[in-house]
């Protein structure tokens, strides 16, 4: 069997080091958009190292390794086909702020298997301290198409669900560049889906295509400076479902509701009839 279940939650954590300079974080802002105007002092919080701050997305490419779905797929009791995964959400906890610079511990497991009858999901869950402490907790929630159906637990169905019925309190927009994809890549994930025009095609799509943690990062940030003054600090914990793609050069809409202590999100690609990209997305924050 391609997934063995028993295995791969019976398996011992993977335990690595993490290190990353203010190089790297300057990097990863201006991969997810920062610096526009250049010298806006919003901005400015994003890439001069002098009053830098720590987007805490940050954290799924902080090491610049392989992302954390490449890194499930590599777990024991795993054997799957590249071809039919995708990379269903993600959810980051932070625990304290992260630093400019660190060098930290990384130790990552399959956290739950489920069996959703066409298909399994993996959780694998990565949480990372340094000398002083818990950082972060990451989950990547990763989809295998055609590998479920082997008895095991269905997992929870319990989602934030659709967007607020009532209009949204604020809506930004934010143009992808059309180099977006090729600057966000090197903080790590290479895949030539972002940048090979062939083999884009290959995979079913028309052009190379944005990464989902891009994006994903692009809407922590829209959501930061658009409802929390710009505070990094203030956000606690972030989750996203990826339900689209997106391709460089695109607008991403994104709608935001204000709650007690959490925004909710939805991002649409309004260039092609606001398709959707993100959903149940939730930021709980300070």
């Amino acid at each position: 069997m391609p997934i063995d279940a028993a295995q791969a939650l019976a398996a011992a954590p993977r335990t690595g080091a993490v290190s990353w300079s203010a190089k790297d974080v300057q990097l990863y802002h201006l991969g997810i958009g920062a610096g526009r105007p250049a010298t806006d002092p919003r901005e400015l919080r994003y890439t001069l190292e002098s009053r830098l701050h720590v987007l805490p997305s940050f954290a799924t490419v902080a090491g610049a390794g392989a992302p954390g779905v490449i890194g499930g797929l590599s777990m024991p009791g795993v054997e799957v086909d590249l071809a039919r995964v995708l990379h269903g959400a993600q959810t980051l906890t932070v625990h304290r702020p992260i630093p400019v610079e660190g060098t930290a511990t990384a130790t990552s497991r399959i956290a739950a298997v489920y069996d959703k009858g066409k298909a399994a999901v993996l959780v694998l869950r990565t949480d990372v301290a340094d000398a002083d402490g818990p950082l972060w907790t990451d989950d990547a929630t990763i989809y295998v198409r055609g590998e479920g159906g082997f008895g095991g637990d269905r997992g929870p169905s319990a989602r934030p669900g659709e967007a607020p019925a009532g209009p949204p309190d604020r809506v930004v927009e934010r143009t992808v560049r059309e180099d977006q994809a090729l600057l966000y890549r090197l903080s790590g994930d290479l895949n030539p889906l972002h940048a090979d025009p062939e083999f884009a095609r290959r995979a079913g799509f028309e052009r190379p295509v944005l990464h989902g943690l891009c994006t994903y990062g692009m809407t922590l940030k829209a959501v930061v400076d658009t409802l929390l003054g710009g505070e990094v600090t203030r956000v606690r914990s972030y989750t996203a479902r990826f339900a689209g793609v997106v391709y460089p050069g695109e607008t991403l809409r994104m709608r935001m509701w204000r709650g007690d202590g959490r925004v909710r999100v939805a991002v649409s690609a309004a260039d092609r009839d606001d398709a959707p990209v993100l959903t149940d997305t939730v930021v709980e924050h300070s």
